[in-house]
């Protein structure tokens, strides 16, 4: 239907500078049979060289419509590839906000509250829990070494995601979840297992306060679209090579 559309527009621009030409020409001819006894030969001359230069005009004109029309034509046959990039563009674009599923190959972790009493003085817990800072730094983790895309709970992890404590338990986009905490991360499963388990890292540290941890590489992980809204009230898009007033 696109390419129905530009042919149409392109036979319009043909028929208006086919009419423009008809009547340049049409215009010369008269001066040139009729009237010649009626006009002094300088009054001719001058209305002659008029005629000629709209012509000239006409003419210039109808070459720049004839390459818009070779463009009209070429980006027609180019139509289906220009769509194809937009689409994989938007697609690409989509991905990184976590606006689509995706499946890959990753690692899962699984973190547990403790199961050693807590023999703190002072402290409220009978045992250790899992707080939003336990669970912020194993995301933290698998982030720097690579994840594309995390989920905790079947919950997309995005940039604006809030992972808080909420009473005994975890507020994951507005939306309560308990332990078992899941998370899930597509990327290089070696690298980020390797980084959670190097010497004193992120493991070491939350075994040694009775939390428990697992590790599981996975070949095909799916992970689920952000299911929120997002809306910006006070960040504007800034233009490359500028800023916005």
């Amino acid at each position: 239907m696109k390419n129905r559309g530009i042919q149409i527009t392109i036979a319009l621009i043909c028929m208006v500078l086919g009419l423009m030409l008809a009547v340049q020409f049409k215009s010369i001819k008269k001066i040139n049979t009729g009237g010649i006894n009626k006009l002094r030969a300088e009054e001719l001359q001058t209305a002659l060289t008029s005629e000629k230069e709209k012509l000239e005009n006409a003419l210039k004109e109808l070459a720049q419509k004839e390459k818009k029309i070779e463009e009209y034509q070429n980006a027609a046959s180019k139509n289906d590839q220009v769509a194809e990039i937009i689409k994989k563009d938007l697609e690409d674009a989509k991905m990184l906000a976590g606006m689509t599923s995706v499946k890959g190959k990753g690692i899962i972790v699984t973190l547990n509250d403790s199961k050693i009493k807590n023999q703190t003085e002072g402290l409220s817990e009978d045992y250790f829990v899992i707080h939003d800072s336990d669970v912020l730094t194993v995301i933290n983790e698998l982030r720097a070494s690579g994840a594309e895309a995390i989920s905790l709970n079947e919950h997309r992890v995005i940039a604006t995601s809030e992972i808080r404590c909420a009473g005994p338990v975890l507020s994951i986009n507005n939306t309560r979840t308990s332990a078992p905490f899941v998370i899930k991360a597509v990327g290089n499963a070696e690298d980020m297992e390797n980084a959670l388990r190097m010497r004193d890292g992120v493991v070491d540290y939350l075994e040694q306060w009775g939390i428990e941890i697992s590790t599981s590489k996975q070949e095909d992980i799916l992970i689920p679209k952000y299911n929120g809204v997002l809306s910006y009230k006070y960040s504007n898009p800034v233009k490359e090579g500028g800023t916005n007033q």
